[in-house]
């Protein structure tokens, strides 16, 4: 009997402690992080006076009580002066899941050179997430390329109708049937690379910055030219010939196939609505992405 009563009283021992346990690893959830982008197409470089572009889906384990990004200078590696940037984002206090997307400017007077980055992201219930990179700063004037997109040019029916930085109309209409010619130049590129130029509907909330994250079943394609073994400097634009490729720069508003022949269905149906007309490059032998994106208007 003693030994039956032994058992039971262990039995309920055993069974709190494995039910305390289990409620403290749930209280004690670390966050976590998914999609990290650290800089342009996720190459982890960034470039001294330039936009740095991050992101991160975070998922707290109970709610985010901060986050913070940081970048500070690396042990063992030598720099022009001190220097480190650190940010911290109060918005996104008390939520439970959020993308963390940000684009900020590299200070013009930060050393070049190899720096620890830091994200990290704090939660109301104690725990944190810390995810540690190796962030490589690069002086722009030491670029074997240094992509660029100039020269965005938008006309309807072959009236120009934004040139150059400069609105001719408060709004970018178009029509069924009208005639979307765009023409973007990319200049100081070298080696191997890819341009596109595409059509995607603000209701869709779909905003790739690179390549790399292009969904074609997502966007009505005007544009696709590739150049390989261009020498330092090299300009390509979407209305020329580039190295036997054809940028195919106009599309029919209403067409049943884009450039690249894929149909207009689905995501890509055409709508009354608003669009962004984007640019996408990257150069691959460098691993360097640059994208622009201006908005449209189709009335159907």
């Amino acid at each position: 009997m003693k030994k039956v009563k032994l058992f039971l009283l262990f039995f309920v021992i055993t069974t709190i402690y494995t039910s305390c346990s289990s409620d403290n690893t749930n209280e004690i959830t670390k966050p976590l992080a998914s999609n990290i982008e650290i800089g342009t197409a996720n190459n982890k470089q960034a470039l001294i006076g330039r936009d740095f572009h991050f992101n991160a889906d975070v998922t707290a384990g109970n709610k985010i009580a901060d986050v913070q990004l940081k970048i500070l200078p690396k042990k063992g590696e030598t720099y022009s002066k001190d220097w480190k940037l650190e940010l911290y984002w109060a918005e996104y206090k008390g939520t439970k899941n959020t993308n963390v997307h940000k684009h900020f400017s590299i200070p013009a007077d930060a050393p070049a050179g190899k720096y620890d980055f830091w994200f990290i992201v704090l939660d109301e219930n104690g725990s944190q997430l810390e995810i540690k990179e190796e962030l490589n700063i690069i002086d722009p004037a030491n670029m074997p390329a240094d992509p660029l997109i100039g020269r965005d040019m938008i006309s309807r029916n072959d009236d120009l109708i934004y040139y150059m930085e400069t609105w001719v109309e408060p709004e970018l209409i178009f029509k069924k049937n009208d005639k979307l010619t765009a023409h973007a130049q990319i200049s100081q590129i070298a080696g191997d690379g890819i341009l596109y130029s595409v059509l995607i509907k603000k209701s869709l909330n779909y905003h790739p910055e690179s390549i790399d994250n292009l969904d074609l079943k997502k966007v009505i394609v005007i544009t696709k030219a590739e150049h390989k073994g261009l020498a330092p400097a090299s300009k390509i634009s979407t209305l020329q010939k580039i190295n036997d490729v054809w940028g195919g720069e106009s599309i029919v508003i209403g067409a049943e196939k884009d450039s690249e022949g894929n149909e207009t269905t689905a995501d890509k149906s055409w709508q009354s609505g608003q669009y962004n007309w984007v640019i996408l490059y990257k150069n691959t032998t460098h691993n360097l992405s640059v994208y622009k994106s201006m908005p449209i208007t189709i009335s159907y």
